[in-house]
């Protein structure tokens, strides 16, 4: 099975960050995940990082250094997705392809459920926002 490149933000306001639910007419409805997507042919991560945070949220970023990746075997496809430190100089994201979207600390974590592949960056994260 073919390998699929995706990217996530980890989008931080202080110690929070945004999580986005995916919608019912999407694989994995239901469940939490950061914001991001599949890198095209033409693309670098962090510009194909960049585009789906226009498209899914609304807003312009700059995307920092990678945080943590992981590959996981869905059901339906493999997927190697890389995390990214991510900033908004401007704007407040909005809800253009989720159904929710919610700024949390690490604390809540286990409080949502997630898409299997991003449970993988819980302990990351942490690290990441204690440094």
């Amino acid at each position: 099975m073919k390998i699929i490149e995706v990217v996530a933000a980890l989008l931080c306001r202080g110690q929070q960050f945004l999580i986005c639910r995916r919608p019912a007419h999407k694989a994995r409805a239901g469940l939490y995940e950061f914001p991001g997507g599949k890198v095209e042919a033409d693309e670098t991560p962090q510009d194909a990082l960049s585009r789906e945070c226009r498209e899914e949220l609304g807003i312009d970023t700059i995307v920092g250094c990678p945080v943590a990746d992981v590959t996981h075997t869905y059901p339906d496809l493999t997927i190697h997705l890389t995390l990214y430190a991510v900033t908004i100089p401007n704007g407040d994201p909005k809800p253009l392809e989720h159904d929710d979207l919610r700024w949390i600390t690490a604390s809540q974590l286990n409080d949502f459920p997630f898409c299997p592949a991003d449970v993988a960056f819980h302990e990351p994260i942490r690290t990441y926002l204690m440094k």
